[in-house]
């Protein structure tokens, strides 16, 4: 089928080092996006002025310590996309919007959000397959030296908020901000309160 070539997200990395170029950059982003960001920040350092990140889906920095292991664990169990006759597996996406939001979420996404999940199903478990096969540990993401806010809700996956805990170990000038009550859409559902802290730092490393 058209389309279903493998892919993984250092393309979209070396993609967003072409945009952005030689030029110290304010880089900001959300999931997959803020993983593509700090990934940027390591291709090319000398491109990053600052980093916002909320909930960067960064799963490589997780080790081989028992937590570390229970939640690689509860990252694995998600299944590989198997496509039907349109191209799509609608048990994985909804298991991937549930395995965030809770169980239900996919039942509750208005038709043309699940329509738009379907689309980009197949690059979106691409990303997912290599993104949770990728090893950048800690001593890695420690080289990261740009002046970089983490952002997360308390209310988002645990093994999220596991992950922001160790980057936030990691990185060497790093602030943390956890969101009481907040999910892992939180820039969607509390804009204005998660770009007032995202503001406030860009203005702080300007």
């Amino acid at each position: 089928m058209a389309g279903r070539h493998p892919f993984d997200f250092r393309r979209d990395v070396e993609r967003l080092a072409e945009l952005v170029g030689d030029v110290p950059t304010h880089l900001v982003g959300h999931s997959y996006g803020g993983l593509l960001v700090l990934q940027l920040a390591l291709l090319r350092p000398g491109s990053v002025r600052s980093i916002a990140a909320y909930e960067p889906v960064t799963f490589g920095i997780l080790g081989d310590d028992e937590g570390d292991a229970l939640a690689r664990a509860e990252i694995a169990r998600l299944p590989h996309y198997v496509p039907d006759e349109r191209g799509v597996d609608e048990a994985w996406l909804a298991g991937f919007v549930e395995w965030w939001q809770g169980a239900g979420t996919w039942a509750r996404l208005a038709p043309e959000t699940q329509q738009g999940f379907r689309d980009v199903g197949w690059k979106l478990s691409q990303e997912v397959a290599s993104l949770s096969a990728d090893h950048t540990d800690r001593a890695t993401y420690a080289t990261i030296t740009a002046p970089t806010l983490l952002l997360g809700g308390s209310a988002t996956q645990p093994v999220e908020l596991h992950v922001l805990r160790r980057l936030a170990a990691a990185l060497p000038n790093a602030t943390l901000t956890v969101f009481p009550g907040l999910g892992h859409m939180g820039p969607l559902t509390h804009g204005a309160q998660v770009n007032a802290a995202i503001a406030a730092h860009l203005t702080a490393a300007s």
